[in-house]
């Protein structure tokens, strides 16, 4: 069986709203990765850029985040959403996979804990669409991500925006906006186990 193309589900779903602008609510873990997306998708959406990574570290956290909002205000694609950084509900539910390779249960853990939050926040704010910019890394799985996008659509009542945002060259375009931006570029997810 062919791997779905996310990219070309998304395109269609954009397609579909036939010029009509709708809200969607985009989880992002930081300012490089969700440069690219906004991008992409600003013309079509009245875009809020949620930053709810409880995974990173607290110092880290706070650098994102202030990038994040520096590269918002400066390119005013989005507008913004904050949450606490809340690090206990990442340890708690990763307890036990600590030893997990990158990539692995851990991971998948980490994505469904931010796009629960992503989708239950979308559903309560009254948007029409919840997505996330981890799929514009080579390094994150976007079928595992898509997966849990489309359960949570069906959950939530929130349309799910199918992405792979590292196609068409999403990734690099990433790179180019951080440099032109200057944004802070981490080498790591942010966990401590990255960065182990």
């Amino acid at each position: 069986m062919n791997k779905p193309d996310y990219d070309k589900l998304m395109q269609n779903q954009m397609a579909k709203l036939n010029g009509n602008r709708a809200k969607l609510l985009l989880h992002s873990c930081c300012a490089p990765c969700s440069s690219a997306c906004l991008e992409r998708l600003k013309d079509c959406f009245d875009i809020t850029v949620l930053y709810y990574n409880p995974n990173i570290e607290y110092d880290e956290y706070e650098k994102r985040k202030a990038e994040q909002i520096r590269f918002i205000k400066e390119t005013g694609w989005a507008a913004f959403m904050d949450c606490d950084h809340d690090g206990s509900s990442y340890d708690t539910a990763v307890t036990g996979l600590e030893k997990e390779m990158e990539g692995g249960k851990r991971c998948e853990v980490c994505y469904r804990l931010r796009l629960c939050k992503t989708a239950e926040l979308a559903a309560a704010g009254g948007y029409g669409y919840f997505a996330t910019t981890l799929t514009v890394s080579p390094l994150k799985n976007s079928d595992k991500i898509n997966a849990i996008g489309k359960e949570l659509e069906g959950e939530y009542g929130v349309t799910w925006l199918y992405s792979d945002f590292k196609k068409r060259n999403g990734y690099l375009r990433s790179i180019q906006l951080a440099k032109e931006y200057c944004l802070y570029r981490q080498n790591y997810c942010g966990c401590i186990y990255s960065k182990r």
